[in-house]
């Protein structure tokens, strides 16, 4: 059986996103090795207050857990995990043998809203109010510990790693991509399929952003993918 990398994705951690959920247990079930870290900022890991250390950090930290594994992986990432998938497997697609990506799509496509990100991390450091629901989660999930609210803010503000056509066509791994349709973040996630030279669209009907990992549809779509 294959060795599977988990990234959990923003204020989560690998226990909260794969232990939890029972996906951890599932996959030891099935023989499966499983690597599960915690993205920088999150969980155990290190959590520095400077947004420049995310912006390659992030993406190095998850490759340093494959330091002692030989060979390809596959991969399960969501939403701010998912992107870092992506932009490791296109820089060392070699690492990689299949993926599947949850709660991305559209919003790898549109411009770095920054106004926006600066407004959640405002309301993550408790300078003003989140106002919509998503908002709100994010900054709830934020700041319970053992997050730390400011290196949360640090993380959401980086300067990401380019991820555009170009990038996503160096993806040599087959990629599932899983999105609600009612996943205003993710959704629609044809142009991502799209861009990506070997990919098809796994859809969670009446699933939004928060609901994906949640629902039974993403880990099908994995357990499909790698067994």
């Amino acid at each position: 059986m294959p060795t599977v990398l988990l990234v959990h994705g923003f204020a989560s951690s690998a226990q909260l996103s794969w232990g939890r959920t029972g996906w951890r247990d599932v996959l030891l079930d099935l023989g499966c090795t499983v690597i599960a870290p915690d993205l920088l900022g999150h969980g155990s890991a290190p959590k520095p207050h400077s947004s420049a250390a995310y912006a390659s950090g992030l993406e190095n930290h998850v490759l340093d857990a494959l330091t002692e594994v030989d060979g390809p992986v596959d991969a399960v990432g969501f939403s701010m995990g998912g992107r870092a998938l992506l932009v490791l497997a296109g820089r060392h697609p070699e690492r990689f043998s299949r993926l599947v990506v949850g709660g991305v799509g559209a919003n790898l496509f549109g411009a770095h809203d920054r106004s926006t990100a600066e407004q959640v991390a405002a309301a993550i450091r408790g300078e003003r109010e989140a106002v919509d629901p998503i908002s709100r989660a994010f900054r709830q999930a934020a700041i319970t510990p053992p997050n730390d609210p400011v290196a949360m803010a640090a993380c959401l503000l980086r300067d990401q790693p380019t991820l555009g056509p170009a990038e996503l066509a160096l993806v040599r791994a087959p990629v599932v991509v899983v999105a609600g349709d009612d996943d205003s973040i993710a959704w629609p996630a044809d142009e991502l399929v799209s861009a990506l030279p070997e990919a098809r669209l796994h859809r969670l009907k009446g699933v939004d952003h928060l609901g994906t990992m949640k629902d039974f549809g993403f880990l099908d779509a994995a357990l499909e993918a790698f067994t």
